[in-house]
């Protein structure tokens, strides 16, 4: 029969073949199709002529057809045909779809709909026809029967699509529809709702899946609803995550749905979704748009969403397109520094913490980023990148004025900006580790900025490369001629950047030779330069060879550990260099530094402050240096015993022209060799075998040095000031070259005094005599101290003000106190009698272990050995601490005489060492902090590190400080030291920072706070203002301050009286520390600084308020719940804010800064509360929501205890100027042209306290405006409760007037022409404000 049909379809009339096809039963022409088709012969001719053959003007031709149609859908899709016969038949399908009339075309839609529903798509070819079919129907003229109605092709379409999208699809089937879509036209709202159950569809499919299907909708976007596509991919990504690391927290999960897919898989789909977005941006740069914009908005929503893992990574790979990095880079950045400034926010208020207590930290999204992006993520790399090198350059620590780096390495990241940039090391680091093919470029990037930005600190990147050299430090290999590249510039750059660097690339040195020779080169050259800082650099390369280039035989150096990362390759690289090669290149290295000691002062000194170290690391060194020392030293001593003074002064100093310079620090050579004297005693003589020759060596230097150190004891201790030239009378003025030279002289007499005590008191073990020489020479240094602090006093010079840099070693001072006021053995009790019996000394002791830690807090580090070793100084730290805190607590500062001497007492320098060590334990070591506290519980000695709690033990030592500060409040007024109770109060706030706030010791310290307030009369400002700051910094820890401070402006009032004089107010007192004298100005600024705090919190929430109000996307219910419970924070906070105003406002404030705050203050108020009715108004704009009826409280308060209030205290401060300006027109008539400028100051004064005022009436006007747009918009008259303001600030007073024309008629107005004339120039002055006003409105 098919073939009867192909023959008549070769026929022109197509008679015989419509007979034909008529002839045939309804299943046989199926069954011919099937059967042609599946023997793969002719199958499109026989389709042809059966549609030749069925002419769609013929209605039984238009069912011949359909049936066709019908039967050929499910044959396409059973996948019984070989894919290109396939494509034949859908193709000359789809040619002959158009020619169907639109009823024909209605009925085959609905059928393709029962087999999309039905599941039975196997290869979705058939889909293509299924376009062509909507096409054409959209455009079909004819109404079609639908249901009970009819519905033209348009409408029936849509009906379809709708019918469509709701029913259930096969997860098989889903790519194929969503590649459908795209070859029909779709108006917006379709496109909507084919998106939207595209998105449904993602949960079910496979993961595989997924990429092609968002490439799908990816392209289906080019019509519209990119923002749906976009954010439907990132938010079901974002729960993937989430489900992830649910399942990462606990791993044996119950539910067996959760347990969903392996983390590599996923990550790797992330992968390439992210890759095919990407490309689809590229074509189409409207969607990378979108991204950002549609992730700005989600960010000021909710930044937990906007900016998940998987959004930030996209951003990043989009960022690699240049027209779209600098807008996502500033988005990001301001999406760190916001979520940092948020985070502070957060951790600075319990109140806040309530109200969100969970806490989005942007920094770890971000690192999550570069941990994921290992899974071979090469897209985003790229962008992290240049994200690292964009935060570390954008918020890089600034250059103070005097050029010192504002932010230091060492200390804790406190501000947003530093974060940030330590965010930008972290991720270049992290990034490095993960991918080895980027390396070599972050390492260039990091070594170029090092180079390039000389002139601004660059200590951050010096301590990114350091870290990145610890993480592989055999990359550097293949990046050496970078490395050698860099040395060529190191004569150019400053000496801290220098040494930073060398210590960073050091462990290069170690393992290429071309590099460590190449440096050689380099610094061999500086040594010769003109420039000091090449020379200097020079210097501190050679020194930093010779600590790390062990000659073999060395003696270990497990017991220095410098922290400059000796250890970072952990092999013994020294094998591949044999023994004499090494030795013979450090010789070479001393013979060069041989040069530098007739040098310049400053270079010089590094030699003398590097020896020790290089003598530690590198033992075999110790008779070259030894000996260069003492060839050093004896240009400089007199051996002759009797002469004095044993040292040649002024072989020191160097004259050019009329200037003095320090040519020899002598003081530290001398305690360069003491250092390195001890060191070799101590180590190398225990562990030298019998060694003859080197022994007898050693003892030939070892002795001449013993002997010149007990000679120049000796006669330091017999030689008058006279001998050095130095007495009371010498001139120590800067200005003159004998004032300089003496002020050298001097500071190196007591250097080397200093150098002397330690070395006597260690090698004295605790006999009298060498404690008496210790005396002695003390007090030969306390003589010329005491001569150049009062000679410094006379002249008032800043620099000579300075106190000299102490000689003694962190180590020593440390053993020192501890002798002095912890050794108990009876043997040394009588020799240390010898020390104790001098005040003086003892008080040298507590003063230069608190210029020791000053040190180490502002620098990080302490001059003389182990200063620049971290664990050693917090070691020495610990023991000083523990001697400090002993003598303090035992010997209270009243018992001691310190009237009989001048300068502080010891107890007095104890507690200031005591709270400076605090600080710097917080900064320096906040990792530690259990180990501190730990080594001052002398009780409690064996606990496991494990075991310690931080606020239990810091609760300990604050109830010592407890103790104290309530003996210093309870003295009778003689004995009271407000030096002292400051330092304590300071002491307290800085260890109360270590208790845990949710700890029943924290919520005892605030109890104990509150009731010292409430009791203690204190009468000092200073005392007054940290008692107060340290309640403040803990109430708000623990609850909102806002009932606090309305009790302490209750106190002001009822101390200051109300401006209306009538008034007596109530004589309530909450707290004794506000008084007469602390009310105005400390504790009211003091309060109203607390109030800006508490507004700045009102305002961030009304924000987050605002933005919760337009998110739709989440749970209504639980946006609500919060929203509700934001609403209900802000009004409480801001209704207790307004009873504190209404009692400040109704105090009779002295004019000045207490005035012009609380103005300024009442503005911004008004300014939040105006915010807060608009976040309402837009509320009321988006639902029929009512206002709530707390709100309406609210306004109910600012009208009756607010606003009539603040008029009235406007009239007041008027007064008070109107009084000030007469007192001044009085004087002005009295006295001549002398007394004109102490006038104008008055004046401008008086203008300047009150330009404020037109802003505060501004403010309350722009409330009362709004108020009027929200009562309209609720239907609820809040106006009811604000009374329309008859005082202005440009009122006219009528009895003021009355009087003032009264006075002008009695007066001769030709003999004051000038009173005439400033009464108007006052009148104007008064007319002047409203003017400035309008214009401001505009």
């Amino acid at each position: 029969m098919a073939q009867r049909i192909l023959s008549l379809a070769a026929e022109e009339g197509p008679e015989r073949l419509q007979e034909a096809l008529q002839s045939l039963a309804e299943g046989e022409l199926g069954d011919m199709v099937t059967r042609q088709a599946l023997k793969g012969r002719e199958t499109a001719a026989l389709l042809r002529g059966i549609f030749k053959g069925s002419p769609c003007s013929q209605r039984s031709g238009v069912l011949r057809r359909l049936q066709v149609y019908k039967h050929c859908v499910p044959l396409v899709e059973s996948g019984d045909l070989h894919l290109g016969k396939v494509s034949e038949i859908i193709g000359l399908l789809m040619l002959e779809a158009r020619q169907l009339p639109g009823h024909a075309l209605a009925e085959l839609a609905s059928l393709f709909v029962d087999v999309i529903k039905g599941g039975s798509l196997t290869n979705g070819k058939s889909l293509e026809l299924f376009s062509t079919v909507l096409t054409a129907l959209a455009s079909s003229k004819e109404n079609l029967a639908y249901g009970k109605g009819e519905l033209n092709g348009e409408e029936f379409k849509k009906q379809l699509i709708n019918t469509l999208c709701s029913s259930k699809w096969d997860p098989r089937c889903v790519i194929h529809l969503a590649n459908m879509f795209r070859d029909i036209p779709l108006s917006g709202e379709e496109l909507q709702f084919v998106v939207e159950k595209v998105l449904r569809m993602f949960s079910k499919l496979d993961l595989q899946e997924i990429p092609p299907l968002v490439y799908q909708l990816l392209l289906l976007s080019a019509k519209g609803s990119k923002k749906t596509v976009l954010e439907g991919i990132i938010s079901f990504f974002n729960q993937l995550d989430k489900r992830q690391k649910e399942e990462q927290r606990v791993p044996e999960s119950v539910d067996l749905e959760v347990a969903t897919m392996p983390l590599d898989q996923l990550r790797h789909v992330e992968g390439t979704v992210i890759l095919h977005i990407v490309s689809v941006i590229n074509l189409d740069q409207d969607l990378g748009e979108e991204l950002i914009r549609h992730l700005k908005t989600e960010q000021q929503k909710d930044p937990g969403r906007a900016l998940c893992p998987f959004s930030v990574a996209l951003l990043l790979s989009v960022a690699v397109k240049h027209r779209l990095q600098e807008q996502i880079f500033d988005f990001l950045k301001t999406s760190i520094t916001r979520s940092c400034k948020d985070l502070q926010f957060l951790q600075a208020s319990k109140f806040l913490q309530d109200l969100f207590p969970q806490q989005y930290d942007i920094t770890a999204v971000i690192l999550e980023v570069v941990k994921n992006s290992a899974f071979g993520w090469d897209h985003v790399t790229q962008g992290l990148v240049d994200l690292g090198f964009s935060l570390m350059e954008s918020y890089e620590p600034k250059k103070l004025f005097g050029g010192k780096a504002a932010d230091t390495s060492y200390g804790l990241s406190k501000m947003p900006a530093q974060q940030a940039c330590r965010l930008g090391a972290s991720i270049l680091l992290e990034t490095f580790k993960v991918h080895e093919p980027i390396r070599s470029d972050i390492l260039e990037q990091v070594l170029n900025r090092v180079l390039t930005k000389a002139a601004s600190p660059v200590s951050h990147f010096i301590d990114l490369l350091s870290n990145i050299v610890v993480s592989a430090p055999l990359v550097l290999q293949t990046s050496s001629s970078k490395v050698t590249e860099t040395f060529d510039n190191l004569s150019f750059l400053p000496i801290d950047t220098v040494q930073g660097l060398l210590r960073a690339v050091q462990p290069l040195l170690k393992v290429s030779m071309s590099v460590r020779d190449s440096l050689i080169l380099v610094l061999q050259k500086a040594i010769f330069s003109r420039q000091l800082d090449a020379r200097k650099a020079a210097v501190a390369g050679f020194l930093l060879l010779l600590r790390n280039f062990k000659v073999l035989g060395s003696l270990s150096s497990s017991q220095c550990s410098q922290a400059i990362g000796a250890t970072q390759v952990q092999a013994d690289v020294h094998a591949c260099y044999n023994s004499a090669a090494n030795e013979a290149f450090c010789l070479e290295i001393l013979g060069s530094l041989r040069r530098c000691l007739s040098q310049q002062a400053d270079v010089r000194l590094m030699l003398y402050e590097g020896f020790y170290d290089v003598l530690r690391r590198n033992s075999q060194l110790a008779s070259s240096i030894m000996e260069t020392l003492l060839s050093q030293i004896k240009q400089y001593y007199l051996p002759q015993p009797d002469l004095l003074p044993p040292l040649k002064l002024e072989g020191c100093i160097m004259a050019q022209g009329d200037q003095i310079f320090l040519q020899e620090p002598l003081a530290h050579l001398l305690c360069c060799i003491q250092h390195c004297l001890a060191w070799y005693k101590s180590t190398v003589r225990l562990c030298r075998g019998a060694e003859d020759d080197e022994e007898e060596e050693g003892v030939g230097f070892e002795q001449n040095f013993e002997e010149m150190l007990e000679s120049v004891t000796r006669r330091m201790i017999k030689s008058e000031l006279e001998d050095f030239e130095l007495d009371k009378s010498a001139d120590f003025s800067l200005s003159s070259g004998v004032g300089v030279k003496n002020n050298i002289y001097a500071i190196q007499v007591m250097g080397i005094c200093e150098v002397l005590i330690e070395y006597n008191f260690n090698i004295g073990n605790f006999s009298k005599n060498k404690f008496e020489d210790v005396l002695g020479l003390f007090t030969c240094y306390n003589k010329l101290s005491e001569i150049l602090r009062e000679k410094a006093g006379k002249n008032k010079s800043a620099l000579s003000s300075k106190t000299a840099r102490s000689f003694l070693s962190m180590g020593f001072v440390s053993t020192l106190l501890t002798a002095l006021f912890r050794d108990n053995a009876q043997s040394h009790e009588e020799s240390l009698a010898v020390l104790r019996s001098s005040t003086e000394f003892l008080r040298y002791a507590v003063s230069v272990a608190l210029q020791k830690v000053q040190q180490l807090e502002e620098t990080g580090q302490t001059d003389g050995p182990d200063g620049q070793n971290p664990e050693k100084m917090f070691q020495n730290l610990c023991k000083i601490t523990q001697v400090l805190l002993w003598r303090y607590t035992s010997i209270p500062t009243v018992v001691e005489e310190s009237g009989k001497k001048k300068g502080k007492s010891i107890s007095l320098l104890c507690l200031e060492g005591l709270l400076r060590i605090f600080n710097t334990v917080q900064q320096l070591y906040s990792a530690k902090i259990p180990q501190f506290l730990q080594a001052l519980d002398i009780t409690d000695g064996d606990a496991e590190e494990a075991d310690i709690n931080v606020t239990e033990k810091a609760a300990f030592q604050i109830r010592q400080f407890q103790r104290s500060l309530v003996n210093q409040l309870s003295s009778a007024e003689d004995d009271f030291n407000a030096k002292e109770t400051q330092s304590l109060i300071t002491v307290l706030s800085t260890l109360s920072k270590l208790l845990d706030p949710g700890s029943q010791q924290f919520l005892q310290f605030l109890t104990w706070t509150v009731k010292v307030c409430k009791e203690n009369a204190l009468e000092d400002i200073s005392c007054c203002k940290g008692l107060l700051s340290l309640l403040f910094s803990v109430h708000v820890l623990y609850k909102s301050p806002v009932g606090l401070l309305r009790e302490l402006a209750q106190d002001i009032h009822a101390c200051l009286g109300d401006i209306d004089q009538d008034i007596e107010v109530e004589g309530r007192c909450h707290f004794a520390v506000v008084n007469a004298k602390t009310a105005a100005p400390t504790v009211c600024l003091l309060v109203l600084g607390q109030v800006d705090k508490v507004l700045e919190e009102v305002d961030w929430l009304i924000k987050k308020l605002t933005s919760l109000g337009s998110d739709t996307s989440e749970d209504p219910s639980q946006a609500s719940n919060q929203s509700q419970a934001l609403e209900k924070g802000v009004i409480l906070q801001l209704g207790t804010l307004l009873t504190v105003y209404h009692e400040l406002v109704q105090t009779a404030l002295p004019a000045g800064s207490c005035v012009d705050t609380l103005l300024r203050s009442l503005s911004k108020t008004y300014a939040i509360l105006t915010s807060l009715i608009k976040h309402y108004i837009q509320a009321c704009r988006s639902s029929s929501n009512t206002i709530p009826g707390r709100l309406e409280k609210l306004v109910k308060l600012s009208g009756s205890h607010l606003t009539p209030q603040c008029y009235s205290f406007i009239t007041y401060v008027q007064n008070i100027h109107s009084e000030s300006l007469s007192f001044v027109e009085e004087r002005k008539k009295k006295k001549k042209e002398d007394e004109a400028a102490a006038v104008s100051t008055v004046m401008a004064k008086v203008l300047r306290e009150t330009k404020p005022i037109p802003n505060l009436i501004f403010a309350i006007e722009q409330y009362e405006k709004f108020l009027i747009h929200l009562s309209k918009k609720s239907k609820v008259n809040l106006m009811q409760y604000m009374k329309l303001s008859t005082s202005r600030d440009f009122r006219i007073n009528a009895s003021v007037l009355d009087s003032a024309l009264q006075e002008r008629n009695s007066e001769d107005a030709e003999n004051e022409p000038h009173n005439d004339q400033s009464s108007m120039a006052e009148q104007t002055d008064e007319n002047q404000e409203p003017k400035r006003k309008r214009q401001r409105k505009k």
